[in-house]
C-alpha cells in the first residue's frame, strides 16, 4: 500500500504493461478463451483509469513546479547520468487522464472488430498506453526519448497486422516518418546533454534543471546552436503533430488503421508532438521560438485551410475525419506560437477536445463501418430513421467538431483565436481571419457529410434494419459524449489546472528573450 501511495504515477504508466504480461501468462498456461483476453485488458485499462484520478484530486492548481515526483538513478556508468524520474504538471495531467479514457474505449471498440490474434493485438494495445504515458510523465531526456521510441513498435504493428488492404504501406510509412524525426530529436538531446554538462560541469538527461539553467542563464546558447537545437526537436514534434507539409502518413495511417488504433493515434499519438514543443522548444529555446514563430504559424495556417479544403471533397467518411485532423491541429500549432497566454490555454484545450471529439468520431465511423463494410458516404443516407441513438450521438460530436459553443471545440478555437488576434507577432489578424475561415470550413463540411449520412429518406435498402448501438458501444460513447459537453459548460475547471505552468512557460520565453536581441542565422531567414 505504501508503494502504491508513493508511486502513483509509475503504477499509472506501467499497470498497462502488467495488463500485457497477464494476457501472456494466461495464453502460457493454456487459456484460449478470447472473451477472457477482453476481459483481462478491459479491467488493465479500466483500473489505470481509476487509478490516475487521485493524482488528479491531489493536483495542486496553484503550484507551478512538478508534482508526484518520482526519481530513481538508473544509468550513473559509463559517463552517462540517467535517472528514471517521473513527474507531472498542469501541460501533462489532463493528456494523462485522456490517455486512459481513451484506451478503455478502444478495448471496448476492438472488442468484436478482431477477431483474429486477440491475445497479440490486446498485448500492443495496452504496450501503446505505456509508452504514450511514459512520455507525458518523462522528466528524464533519455527516459522521454525510450517512451517515445516504445510507443512505435505496438503502433506499427496495430496498423501493419489488424489494419486495412495498405495497411504494410500505411504502416512503414508510419515507421519511417517517426523514425526520421527521432533521430533529429536524438541529436539535439546529446547536444543539450553536452552544452549544459560542458557550461554546468554536472552532465544530466533532466529537462527540469536543463531548462531551469537555460532560463536563468546559467547555461547560454550560442543563437546558431540554439537554432539548431530547436530544429531538432521541432522537426520531430511536427511530423507527429502533424503540421503541414510534413502530414502525408497521417491520412494512410488513420485510413489503414483498425478503429483501436485510430482512435490512439487521432486522440493521443498527434499530441505527443505539440506537447513536446510546449515542454521543450518554447521554455528551453525562446529566441529561436521568437525567430521562427512567422514561418511556422504560416504553415499552421495553411494546414488549417488545406486540411479543411482537402477534408471538404472526401468520398471516404474516415479520410475525412483524417483530414480534419490536420486542420484542427493547425489550430493547436497556432496558438502554441502565437505567444499569449490565453492562445496557449486554448492550444493546450483544443488538444483535449480534439482528442475526446476525432476520437469519438474514429469510434463512430468504425461503428457504421462494422454494420455496412464501407465508409463510403454516398452508401450512407436517411441513417436517423434506423438508428436514432447513433444519430444524435454522431450529431452532439459533430457539432462539437465545428465548435459550437457549449461544446468542447469551441473553448479551445476561441481562444487561440483571441490570443492570437492580440498576440504580438507579425500577421497576427491576417493569420486570426484566415484560422476563422478554417473553423467556417470545418463547418461547411462536418454539416454536408452529416447531411448526406442521417437525413431525408433511407437511400439504400442494406440501410433499412441497421440496428442501432448495443450497450457495448454505447458503454464507449457516452464518456467521449458527456466529455465534450463537460468541457464545453465547465472549461474553467480544466483551465484553472494549467495556468500556473502555462505561466512558468511564458515567464521563460519572454525573460529570455529580453537579456538579447532575437536573431537568426542567415541560411534560416525567410
Amino acid at each position: 500500500m505504501e508503494f502504491v501511495l508513493n508511486h502513483p504515477l509509475t503504477l499509472v504508466v506501467f499497470l498497462p504493461t502488467v495488463g500485457a504480461v497477464l494476457l501472456w501468462l494466461y495464453s502460457l498456461l493454456g487459456g484460449k478463451e478470447e472473451n477472457v483476453m477482453r476481459i483481462i485488458a478491459l479491467l488493465a485499462s479500466v483500473i489505470t483509469f481509476i487509478v490516475s484520478l487521485p493524482v488528479v484530486a491531489g493536483f495542486n492548481s496553484g503550484r507551478a513546479d512538478m508534482q508526484f515526483v518520482e526519481r530513481v538513478p538508473w544509468i550513473n556508468s559509463v559517463g552517462l547520468n540517467v535517472e528514471y524520474h517521473l513527474g507531472i504538471d498542469g501541460l501533462s495531467l489532463w493528456l494523462v487522464v485522456l490517455t486512459t479514457i481513451l484506451t478503455v474505449v478502444s478495448v471496448l471498440a476492438g472488442w468484436r472488430a478482431i477477431e483474429h490474434h486477440v491475445r497479440e493485438y490486446l498485448i500492443f494495445l495496452l504496450l501503446l498506453e505505456t509508452g504514450l504515458l511514459g512520455v507525458f510523465v518523462a522528466l528524464d531526456m533519455f527516459l522521454f526519448f525510450l517512451f517515445w521510441e516504445i510507443m512505435l513498435v505496438p503502433m506499427y504493428f496495430l496498423i501493419g497486422v489488424w489494419g486495412a488492404e495498405r495497411r504494410i504501406y500505411a504502416a512503414i510509412k508510419f515507421v519511417i516518418y517517426t523514425m526520421a524525426g527521432s533521430i533529429f530529436m536524438l541529436v539535439s538531446i546529446i547536444g543539450l546533454y553536452y552544452l549544459n554538462g560542458q557550461a554546468t560541469g554536472v552532465a544530466t538527461f533532466d529537462i527540469v534543471p536543463i531548462t531551469e539553467n537555460l532560463r536563468t542563464g546559467t547555461v547560454v546558447l550560442d543563437p546558431g546552436v540554439e537554432t539548431w537545437l530547436f530544429l531538432g526537436f521541432a522537426i520531430a514534434f511536427f511530423i507527429k503533430v502533424p503540421l503541414f507539409p510534413l502530414h502525408t502518413w497521417l491520412p494512410d495511417a488513420h485510413v489503414e488503421a483498425p478503429t483501436a488504433g485510430s482512435i490512439m493515434l487521432a486522440g493521443i499519438l498527434l499530441k505527443m508532438g505539440t506537447y513536446g514543443l510546449l515542454r521543450f522548444n518554447l521554455p528551453m529555446f525562446p529566441h529561436a521560438t521568437a525567430a521562427m514563430t512567422t514561418p511556422i504559424c504560416v504553415l499552421a495556417v495553411i494546414g488549417i485551410i488545406y486540411g479543411a479544403l482537402v477534408a471538404m471533397v472526401q468520398p471516404d467518411l474516415k479520410k475525412l475525419v483524417a483530414y480534419s485532423s490536420v486542420s484542427h491541429m493547425g489550430f493547436v500549432v497556432l496558438g502554441t506560437f502565437a505567444g499569449t497566454e490565453q492562445a496557449l490555454h486554448g492550444a493546450i484545450f483544443q488538444m483535449l477536445s480534439h482528442g475526446v471529439a476525432t476520437g469519438a468520431l474514429f469510434l463512430l465511423v468504425g461503428i457504421i463501418y462494422e454494420r455496412r463494410h464501407t465508409r463510403l458516404i454516398a452508401e450512407f443516407g436517411g441513417l436517423g430513421s434506423p438508428m436514432p441513438i447513433y444519430t444524435g450521438m454522431f450529431g452532439i460530436i459533430a457539432l462539437a467538431s465545428i465548435g459550437l459553443p457549449l461544446l468542447s471545440g469551441f473553448v479551445g478555437e476561441f481562444l487561440v483565436l483571441v490570443g492570437t488576434f492580440t498576440a504580438k507577432i507579425e500577421y497576427a489578424r491576417t493569420f486570426t481571419v484566415l484560422a476563422a475561415t478554417g473553423m467556417i470550413l470545418s463547418a461547411v463540411y462536418i454539416l454536408w457529410m452529416f447531411q448526406r449520412m442521417f437525413f431525408g429518406e433511407v437511400t439504400r435498402p442494406e440501410n433499412a434494419d441497421l440496428p442501432d448501438l448495443n450497450w457495448r458501444e454505447r458503454a464507449a460513447l457516452l464518456p467521449l459524449v458527456a466529455l465534450v459537453i463537460i468541457l464545453g459548460v465547465v472549461p474553467n475547471y480544466f483551465l484553472r489546472k494549467m495556468d500556473p505552468t502555462i505561466g512558468v512557460i511564458q515567464a521563460a520565453r519572454h525573460k529570455l528573450q529580453d537579456t538579447r536581441p532575437i536573431t537568426v542565422p542567415a541560411e534560416f531567414r525567410f
